[in-house]
């Protein structure tokens, strides 16, 4: 069986889900450590980011690597715009909601393409 057959697929997309879930976390964190002057924060980044490469090394074993790599930036790159209007009055324009949007529209694709 190669690295890249569809057996354990599922465990590889939960992998993948959880390195996405830990890439938002650690992004917010960041931003709430004020350039890594809040100690708490800054742990919190550090453990999250290092916690989110583990999952996509696990996910990578299954996975290709492009689109892996491509659904891990864009679950991370969705979860903090949201969470960036939600949280930090981001703006919450009809083009970023579009844009935003689209990548989820680019994950999908990417997922059923597999």
């Amino acid at each position: 069986m190669s690295a890249l057959s569809p057996a354990g697929d599922g465990s590889a997309w939960t992998f993948l889900l959880t390195a996405g879930i830990l890439e938002i976390v650690w992004a917010i964190a960041m931003k709430y450590s004020a350039g890594f002057t809040r100690i708490g924060a800054a742990a919190v980044t550090i453990v999250a980011a290092l916690a989110s490469f583990y999952f996509l090394s696990r996910a990578l074993k299954t996975l290709p690597v492009g689109t892996a790599y491509a659904v891990w930036t864009g679950i991370g790159a969705v979860g903090t715009a949201l969470l960036g209007m939600a949280l930090f009055s981001e703006p919450r324009t009809p083009l970023r909601l579009l844009c935003i949007g689209l990548i989820v529209a680019g994950m999908i694709g990417l997922k059923l393409a597999r």
